[in-house]
């Protein structure tokens, strides 16, 4: 649930220096959480020092009074979705280091293992990390992870996936919109065939709190305008597991029986159309996606797939930046936050919750292009050169139309 905020932010305030027996205080509280958390402890993390903090969008100078070097951890889902790797760690790297040239980011992955994570989050606090901005893998297995990290004085920004626990902040982008976007897609590309047809809905992991929150745009707006004939929760958004699901239902309703798939991104996407060329059904029904990945941006121009949601990621890491920087000193997120949303165990978290773009065939150049997510080189490979020439992004000698 979201609203708008009627109450400002309380966080502790720690904008001038404590006195020594806040400071005995706090290292007691650490060292007690360093012991409850060793015994899980797989990993050694080498920290850094931060700086000042600002609002979104807002330039920083040299490093603030803070009384002992701010250390930020970050903690990604995983690496094989080429986002976090390409995008969204180096950015918030980035962004740190803009708001405090000293500072560097300690970076993990925990490749989609809730129990690495659960040993990462525990060795940053054991290692004196001064704020968290985690990215979880399952929102509820790290619950207790977060405990831990309040009662060592570490708040946690929870980024693109809302963690259980007490949580000090929240940036993504609003999911109900990724499933709505995606839910009109489909019933554009369906026309008024629409209420006639059926169509396979491919889920993310029902461990992840955004999987649920995707499907529920969805259906919002297919319920009731198409008959959803299969829907299937897709175990740690595997391609190969939806590609599995997608075979699964092509046996049940048939080669003819699928009208439509409302995959929730572009690696379950692949997954499915994987099935359906293995099933020799053509043309190929639409199908949805999400991430605005190469691979997606290419099935699309060679009608592959039909459409995906593109989540500009700069401004999303550069909040999750500054918003970690902001509660690492004890900043109110009044000046960044623009609403309030609960989990299934905390209420009032402050959050930004970002709009998404839908992109097919006839926007990629005023969208991924013109934000310069890529160049018209990285999609208009020799392979997809006709597909790119047909949908205006080169010339017949080659030559990209990047967009100014």
């Amino acid at each position: 649930m979201i609203r708008s905020r009627t109450r400002s932010a309380v966080i502790r305030s720690r904008a001038h220096p404590p006195s020594r027996s806040r400071t005995d205080s706090r290292t007691r509280d650490r060292v007690r959480a360093a012991i409850a958390v060793a015994a899980g402890l797989v990993l050694a993390v080498v920290l850094a020092a931060c700086g000042k903090a600002a609002q979104v969008g807002e330039t920083v100078g040299a490093a603030g009074t803070h009384h002992g070097p701010l250390r930020i951890g970050l903690l990604l889902p995983e690496n094989e979705i080429v986002r976090f790797e390409r995008f969204d760690a180096p950015l918030i790297q980035q962004r740190v280091k803009e708001l405090c040239p000293g500072c560097t980011v300690s970076y993990s992955s925990a490749q989609h293992d809730p129990t690495s994570q659960r040993n990462q989050i525990d060795a940053m606090i054991t290692n004196g990390v001064d704020v968290l901005i985690l990215d979880a893998v399952d929102a509820k297995a790290v619950r207790h992870s977060v405990v831990q990290a309040q009662r060592a004085h570490v708040p946690v920004i929870a980024y693109d996936r809302l963690a259980e626990g007490p949580i000090s902040g929240y940036v993504s982008f609003d999911g109900g919109s990724v499933g709505r976007l995606q839910g009109e897609a489909l019933l554009r590309a369906l026309g008024p065939k629409a209420r006639s047809s059926q169509i396979v809905m491919m889920n993310g992991s029902s461990t992840d709190p955004n999987a649920g929150w995707f499907e529920r745009g969805a259906r919002s707006v297919l319920q009731g305008r198409v008959k959803i004939a299969k829907s299937y929760e897709t175990v740690g958004w595997r391609p190969e597991n939806a590609n599995r699901n997608m075979s699964a239902a092509i046996a049940a309703l048939g080669p003819d029986g699928i009208d439509g798939v409302l995959a929730a991104n572009d690696g379950l996407a692949s997954g499915a159309i994987t099935a359906l060329k293995a099933a020799r059904i053509h043309p190929i029904p639409p199908v949805t996606g999400q991430d605005a990945e190469v691979a997606g941006l290419q099935r699309i121009l060679a009608g592959e797939q039909y459409m995906t949601v593109y989540k500009p990621f700069k401004p999303e890491a550069y909040t999750a930046a500054e918003m970690a920087i902001a509660v690492g000193r004890g900043h109110s997120l009044n000046k960044i936050t623009k609403q309030r949303v609960n989990s299934v165990s905390a209420r009032d978290i402050p959050a930004v919750l970002l709009e998404p773009v839908a992109v097919t065939v006839h926007n990629i150049k005023s969208t991924v292009i013109k934000d310069r997510l890529y160049r018209v080189d990285q999609i208009c490979t020799k392979r997809y050169a006709d597909d790119c020439r047909k949908a205006g992004l080169i010339d017949r000698d080659g030559s990209p139309h990047d967009a100014k």
